[in-house]
């Protein structure tokens, strides 16, 4: 190799490594500066419409029904009548219906009913007299009973795309209905509206089905097809029956204790499904549900009180992340539902742009910490298992929206687990951190479980990106007399100091593992520091860090009332989070080596550029920032399993290798917890396996629960033993 291409000394590269770390720091501050929206949602030209294409929609000539509707019109001999009065038109179908049923007939008449509707729309008389919203709601009757009112030989043909032609007609009518509805005024759970059908006056319940939010969390809701996610990897949209809708919460003000731990302008995900029953008491729901749509009389009611005969809507609002299906006329039917769109929308709230979030956090923690703490994204379900996601340096909540969107996805993962999320002022050295989110899973515990009946908060599990993954770690350790010994070498009861400042040092030096935490997930950890930790860019850190006043004064008052008492290494002369991850950070060791709980796995995830390019002047093996020998937790036995993933530090946690680790350790906790409901499954002393990434060797230790030997398998990768 040449003199020119030799790899520099590693005194010019920590040089290097502290111009680069300047460079990014300068293009990240103008990046984050010059931001004004984070681009999770686009609002579409048109709302997203599956019959766009279908019924020509958006054409020039304007809406028009299909050529199979057409043909059942013409050998009716009344191809003509699609011209004149729609009214008429379908009475003279709804005739035909009674005398010979069909499926097909419901469909052309649900069809006719939407084109009328559509093009209703666009006039505006016929917009003022109501009639869009009447042949809406005849679409979505018909389409209705084409679903579900024929058995027999009149069963629906699966092969038939006329089936999923009816579930859009009736999901776009519906859709179509609500529009028109909200225009008079916000639709809410637990109130009564009335709408106008071409042969009834008919009321309807809005009716929420949700195991953890209830009436008074509904504010307004938009819908999911006015907007495109475009902020958001994957998109999960499910098919079936409904209206998606992105509901938008009400806050309470601190009535509930879960009141706090809930962001403003919090969004989740409802769909809307219409049912239809009589007005008649005597008819239990079922039946109800079974006989909604006989034969409509033909004469249009007249305006007053709700027709006796009209068949009675309930509008019912499902969380799909309780409920994927509903039962329909005795048939499990599929929700049409949309995960990605209300959290994609929640998340372009200004509030959450998450440069300015993380540069608060970062640079002035000092005036972050009011933002500080737990936060849901969910209701408070104290059946589920917590997963608490805490970020790493310069960052916020926002940087697990990936992983987060992936994993509740998954159905076994959103039944058994809820999410929350940490957010700390990342500028200040990671023990604090750790310390104050001790403080704060402790109050949570107390508010939500005084009484400590909820079980499945004692499954918790922690996963830590970067510095995130030292104050995850933090919870799950004995501090013993290690951490004050590096402090001083004299007992603390001989400190001199503030009764304040005393309890927060005992507090930050001396604690028990978290008896609720189960497992720590470390993602991209520098376990044993970082290289990027350097001099220079601790120099920068401390003129660029805003540190908190009180801190500052109370670190001298504590050297002045205790001459001699400290090291001379001592973590109170570190006082930045870069300070702190520096590979001689003095509390790195202790944290690497102090014993965990008994109760308490680790799974440790770490990455490798599969080419570092230029980027080898840098920075060690390893994620371009965390060297792999930093990042690796070996010839550790409470390590159940280590990856190296091939991917950088910035995206190690949003790889989808990471997130299928991440939910494969969910589904092996819940697992254990089924096969084991009174404790953990058995695990030996040698027990840790390491994984790695295609062309990287890796080994696998867990053994046979049932023999307790071990065996060997082979894998792409390389060979696995157990």
């Amino acid at each position: 190799m040449s003199a020119s291409l030799a790899r520099p000394s590693r005194p010019n590269r920590n040089r290097l490594r502290a111009l680069l770390a300047i460079a990014l720091v300068c293009a990240a501050l103008a990046a984050t500066g010059c931001s004004t929206s984070s681009g999770y949602v686009k609002v579409r030209d048109t709302p997203h419409n599956p019959l766009t294409g279908t019924l020509n929609l958006v054409s020039r000539s304007g809406p028009k029904p299909t050529e199979r509707t057409l043909q059942l019109l013409r050998r009716y001999n009344l191809a003509d009548q699609w011209t004149g009065d729609r009214t008429v038109l379908l009475a003279h179908l709804e005739e035909i219906q009674q005398r010979e049923p069909h499926r097909e007939n419901e469909y052309a008449m649900a069809e006719l009913a939407y084109v009328t509707a559509k093009q209703s729309e666009i006039l505006p008389e016929m917009m003022r007299s109501g009639r869009a919203l009447e042949f809406y709601a005849t679409s979505l009757t018909h389409a209705y009973r084409y679903l579900f009112d024929y058995q027999g030989e009149l069963a629906v043909n699966d092969y038939d795309p006329q089936f999923r032609g009816a579930s859009d007609l009736y999901n776009e009518s519906l859709e179509g209905m609500l529009r028109l509805v909200r225009k008079g005024g916000e639709v809410r759970p637990g109130t009564s509206r009335t709408i106008k059908t071409a042969n009834h006056l008919c009321t309807y319940d809005v009716v929420l089905h949700s195991q953890g939010w209830h009436d008074d969390d509904f504010d307004r809701f938009e819908f999911v097809s006015d907007y495109q996610v475009q902020g958001l990897r994957n998109h999960y949209h499910s098919y079936g029956l409904g209206v998606p809708l992105i509901a938008v919460r009400r806050p309470h003000g601190a009535e509930k204790p879960t009141e706090q731990y809930y962001p403003p302008d919090l969004c989740f995900p409802l769909t809307a499904f219409l049912r239809v029953s009589t007005l008649d008491p005597s008819l239990d729901r079922a039946e109800s549900q079974s006989s909604a749509f006989g034969p409509p009389p033909l004469p249009a009611a007249t305006a007053g009180a709700a027709d006796p005969a009209a068949p009675h809507f309930v509008l019912d609002l499902y969380d799909p992340l309780d409920q994927q299906t509903i039962d329909v006329a005795g048939r499990t039917v599929p929700l049409e539902a949309d995960l990605s769109t209300p959290l994609a929308y929640f998340l372009d709230r200004p509030q959450f742009k998450d440069g300015d979030l993380s540069t608060l956090g970062l640079l002035k923690p000092g005036e972050a910490k009011k933002l500080e703490g737990l936060y849901m994204l969910e209701p408070f379900q104290p059946d589920k298992m917590p997963v608490v996601m805490v970020h790493g340096l310069w960052s916020s909540p926002v940087t697990w929206m990936e992983m987060y969107n992936d994993l509740r996805s998954d159905p076994a993962v959103r039944d058994h687990y809820q999410f929350w999320f940490y957010l700390y002022p990342s500028g200040q050295p990671f023990w604090f951190s750790g310390t104050q989110m001790r403080e704060s899973l402790a109050t949570m515990r107390r508010e939500l479980d005084p009484e400590r009946h909820y079980s499945a908060l004692d499954q918790m599990v922690l996963v830590g990106h970067s510095m995130g993954g030292l104050v995850s770690k933090m919870q799950s350790v004995e501090s013993g007399d290690t951490f004050w010994h590096t402090t001083s070498d004299r007992p603390f009861a001989d400190l001199r100091a503030d009764p304040a400042i005393r309890r927060s040092l005992a507090n930050a030096y001396f604690f028990d593992p978290s008896p609720s935490v189960r497992t720590v997930v470390t993602i991209g950890t520098p376990h044993r520091g970082s290289q990027f930790a350097n001099e220079t860019t601790r120099w920068l850190g401390h003129k660029l860090i805003t540190l908190p006043g009180k801190m500052l004064t109370g670190r001298e008052e504590l050297l002045t009332l205790n001459p001699g008492f400290f090291r001379p290494n001592s973590p109170l002369g570190i006082t930045t989070s870069i300070d702190s991850l520096a590979p001689d950070s003095p509390l790195l060791p202790a944290l690497l080596t102090a014993t965990p709980g008994p109760w308490i796995t680790y799974h440790n995830i770490a990455g490798r550029v599969p080419d570092l390019g230029w980027r080898h002047w840098f920075t060690d093996d390893g994620d371009g920032v965390v060297a792999l020998a930093s990042a690796r937790l070996d010839q550790m036995p409470q390590v159940e399993s280590q990856i190296i993933v091939p991917a950088d530090h910035v995206n190690l946690h949003r790889h989808p290798e990471s997130i299928l680790e991440v939910r494969r350790i969910l589904l092996e906790q819940l697992a254990d917890l089924q096969a084991f409901p009174t404790g953990r499954r058995p695990r030996l002393a040698s027990q840790s396996h390491a994984h790695a990434s295609v062309g990287v060797s890796w080994t696998d230790a867990t053994p046979n629960v049932e023999t307790g030997e071990a065996s060997t398998m082979t894998s792409a990768s390389g060979v696995l033993s157990r």
